[in-house]
């Protein structure tokens, strides 16, 4: 069994256009989730792909390997099943979807997402991270999961959950524990192929989370828990609070 990272990475983002190619200290956003991810031992091979020319270009500029793929693809699960056809990867090994808006991912994180598949029954993966603040419970911006006592995801919901009753909601996380879902996921590649071929699901277009759509056709959803915290850059303001921090620091 081999790891292979794969990177998607679009230039048109409604939010963010450009995204990927966006400077953070003199390096594009992209190169950094990369040599953060080539880091990596474990992955055999790391790989951006992406539907934008300048995008490749760019990758190929500083050494890194890429593909294009279609422009047609509603996630970035799509586009790593398609980068991964290309690749021609074994359908025993497997695919890791490495979020192209994280510049600093750790390393470890993927590591552990890797160590998740030594159980032969693990077929999709992903992280997950404590919360401990009320703010961050609130937030829609931030999917909750439950997971089950075997560390396996029941449901991902944008609502803070389990709902803990009796107690006001500024506490509860000092009352059970609540956690955050990280956006990396690891597949075998045969269930990869899988889950492109499946129609969303109504649970998925409510909460707009794409893995409610596998939970609900059946599909196990191993998750490990994190300490570390990831940085996400969704729209050009998050990266000017990113460079302020840093200055700061």
């Amino acid at each position: 069994m081999k790891f292979f990272g794969i990177i998607p990475a679009r230039y048109a983002s409604t939010r963010f256009p450009g995204k990927p190619l966006s400077e953070i200290d003199g390096k594009t956003m992209v190169q950094r989730v990369y040599e953060q991810a080539a880091k990596v031992n474990l992955l055999s091979k790391v790989l951006v792909a992406t539907d934008d020319d300048r995008i490749y270009q760019h990758v190929l500029s500083f050494g890194g390997n890429a593909v294009i793929t279609g422009e047609q693809h509603p996630s970035g699960t799509d586009r790593c099943y398609e980068a991964a056809c290309l690749t021609h990867i074994n359908n025993k090994d497997v695919v890791l979807n490495i979020q192209g808006d994280e510049p600093f991912i750790s390393p470890l994180q993927i590591e552990l997402l890797c160590k998740c598949f030594e159980a032969p029954n693990v077929s999709i993966a992903t992280l997950v991270k404590r919360i401990t603040s009320a703010q961050e419970l609130e937030s829609v911006s931030t999917p909750k999961v439950i997971r089950n006592n075997s560390g396996e995801a029941i449901y991902f919901s944008r609502s803070p959950i389990p709902y803990y009753r009796g107690i006001q909601q500024a506490d509860w996380c000092k009352h059970t524990d609540y956690y955050k879902h990280i956006g990396i996921y690891g597949y075998r590649m045969k269930t990869l192929s899988e889950l492109t071929k499946l129609t969303q699901s109504k649970l998925e277009v409510a909460e707009s989370l794409e893995q409610l759509r596998w939970i609900e056709n059946g599909y196990k959803i191993q998750t490990a828990v994190t300490e570390i915290e990831s940085i996400a850059i969704d729209t050009p303001e998050d990266l000017n609070k990113l460079m302020a921090f840093k200055n700061k620091s």
